[in-house]
C-alpha cells in the first residue's frame, strides 16, 4: 500500500502541474518496460492491445474482468510508474458491477481506471443518461478514501452518435458525480476538444493515434487538454511492423526488415533494466 500511495501521489501531480502530459498505453509487461525506459511518467493499459496480443477482437464480450486485471497486475508488478487501467464498461451494466471492478482494480495495485458509458450492444450502444451517471457514482463511491483516480468516458463519437451537446452534458454529470478525469474519445476537431475542455473543471484526457486527424502535444495543451493517451495505437504500430516484415519475406524472399528491428542486445537491456 505504501508503494501504491507513492505512485498515486505521482499520478495526481501529473494532473495538477502546469502543462499536458502523455500517458502511453502498454499491452504487456515487456512493452511497459520499454515505455518506462523511454521516459514516460505514467502508463495505462489498453483493452485493444491486450485483445490483439492474445488473438481476440477488442470486445467487452470477449475480454473478462479477470483477464484485464491479470494483465494489469503483470504491468504494475513490472515497472515503477503509476498505472491506470482501461476497465471498459466496468464488466457489467449495473452500478454495482462498476463498483466491484474498481475495488478489484485497486487490489492489483492500479492507481487509476476508466469507466465508459458504452454498452457493447450494437442496437443500443450507449447507456441511458441516468444509468450512466449512476455507474460513475458507484465507481467513485467504491474508491472513496483510497489512492485511485476515476476517469469517466463518454463514448458517443465512437458509436455513431456525434452529439457534442449530449457528450458535454454527460461529462459534466460525471464530473458532478465525482469523476477525477473526463474523457470523450473520437472528438472530431480541435474546436470540439477546446469546447469540451472549457465546459468542465476537471482534467480532460484526449486519445491520439486513432484514424483521422492528429494534433501535437503543444496544440492539445493549448486547447486545454491535460492528459493524452494513445489507446491501442502503439500495439497496432507494433503489429504493423510485424506485417511489413512478414509481407517482405513472403512476397520478396528478402529480410531487409532486420535493419529496422530492435537489436537483440538493446531489447535485452530494456527487459532486464525494467525489472523491479
Amino acid at each position: 500500500m505504501v508503494e501504491q500511495k507513492r505512485k498515486f501521489a505521482r499520478f495526481q501531480d501529473l494532473h495538477t502541474r502546469p502543462g499536458a502530459f502523455v500517458m502511453a498505453n502498454a499491452w504487456n509487461a515487456g512493452s511497459a518496460m520499454i515505455l518506462e525506459r523511454l521516459g514516460f511518467e505514467a502508463l495505462a493499459t489498453t483493452s485493444a492491445g491486450l485483445a490483439f496480443s492474445i488473438g481476440l477482437r477488442d470486445s467487452q464480450a470477449l475480454l473478462s474482468r479477470d483477464m484485464v486485471l491479470a494483465n494489469a497486475r503483470e504491468i504494475v508488478n513490472t515497472i515503477h510508474l503509476p498505472v491506470s487501467a482501461d476497465l471498459e464498461g466496468g464488466f457489467g451494466d449495473a452500478p454495482e458491477a462498476c463498483a466491484e471492478t474498481i475495488r478489484q482494480a485497486m487490489e492489483v495495485g492500479l492507481v487509476g481506471g476508466s469507466i465508459e458509458d458504452a454498452t457493447g450492444d450494437a442496437d443500443q450502444p450507449i447507456h441511458a443518461f441516468t444509468l450512466a451517471v449512476e455507474r460513475v457514482s458507484a465507481a467513485v463511491e467504491a474508491r472513496r478514501g483510497r489512492p485511485f483516480l476515476i476517469t469517466a468516458r463518454s463514448e458517443n463519437f465512437l458509436h455513431g452518435r456525434p452529439d457534442l451537446d449530449d457528450t458535454i452534458t454527460r461529462l459534466q454529470a460525471f464530473e458532478r458525480a465525482g469523476a477525477d478525469v473526463l474523457y470523450a474519445p473520437g472528438l472530431p476537431d480541435l474546436e470540439a476538444i477546446r469546447t469540451v475542455c472549457a465546459s468542465v473543471v476537471r482534467p480532460v484526457n484526449v486519445v491520439m493515434g486513432l484514424s483521422g486527424p492528429t494534433w501535437s502535444v503543444a496544440q492539445l495543451e493549448n486547447a486545454g487538454v491535460k492528459r493524452i493517451s494513445v489507446g491501442g495505437s502503439f500495439a497496432r504500430a507494433a503489429l504493423g511492423g510485424l506485417m511489413r516484415a512478414a509481407t517482405e519475406v513472403r512476397q520478396h524472399g528478402t529480410f531487409g526488415y532486420a535493419v529496422e528491428a530492435l537489436p537483440d542486445a538493446e531489447a535485452q537491456r530494456y527487459m532486464w533494466a525494467g525489472r523491479k
